[in-house]
């Protein structure tokens, strides 16, 4: 049960990392003005780490760095009086996501393919298909990390751009909406190009569809 916990969590860390302070900063700003608006996200940003280190006896690493950019880039807007150092902590924060994401592909170890074979995905699927459902893996991999890609560029636009409240609703609605359709979608296309590859494959080399039947692992 752990192991299957762990994706969970990285997914949720993930998509909603960082925006209690964002929402804190928002409402406390603009009532109260900057100062206090940054006080109160950096302190939520620190509840966020002692929250999940109590809960869990950990803290995942996605939640130290939307934190951590929280504390580092909130303490710079402090010393300059500028909210806009942090407002950018999404944009620069997806932007690192992008180039891991992208990075990892380039070294030949896609982010999502080694994620898949820690937590043993391939068992779930035939061995006659297993290269096939890695390459799907690899370019998921560089997909997602232009989806980042294009959130950090549009996130900037909005810490420079918008109003507060706009670009608050960006981070706490617009990604996290996005990101679980766009997910959505992803699935749903990786299931269908599988299915057709067992299809294509029982239709070329017959004595494989025993191997290829879903029914035959069990």
């Amino acid at each position: 049960m752990a192991d299957n916990a762990k994706p969970k969590n990285n997914v949720r860390s993930l998509i909603l990392g960082g925006l209690l302070p964002i929402v804190a900063y928002t409402f406390v700003e603009e009532y109260f003005g900057i100062f206090w608006g940054l006080v109160a996200g950096m302190v939520l940003a620190v509840g966020e780490i002692v929250w999940e280190k109590k809960t869990q006896n950990k803290v995942d690493p996605i939640t130290w760095a939307g934190s951590g950019f929280i504390l580092v880039l909130g303490s710079v807007s402090l010393f300059t009086q500028e909210g806009i150092w942090f407002r950018l902590q999404p944009a620069i924060l997806e932007g690192v996501f992008a180039i891991a994401l992208w990075t990892s592909v380039a070294l030949g170890k896609p982010f999502l393919t080694m994620m898949a074979r820690k937590q043993n995905l391939l068992d779930r699927f035939p061995k006659a298909i297993a290269p096939f459902v890695m390459q799907r893996f690899s370019g998921m991999t560089l997909r997602i990390g232009a989806f980042f890609a294009v959130h950090s560029a549009l996130a900037t636009w909005a810490a420079l751009h918008w109003s507060t409240r706009s670009w608050a609703l960006l981070k706490g609605v617009g990604v996290t909406v996005s990101m679980v359709i766009y997910m959505v979608i992803e699935t749903l296309v990786m299931r269908s190009a599988i299915q057709k590859r067992v299809e294509t494959l029982s239709r070329s080399a017959p004595y494989l569809k025993h191997s290829l039947d879903p029914s035959s692992k069990k």
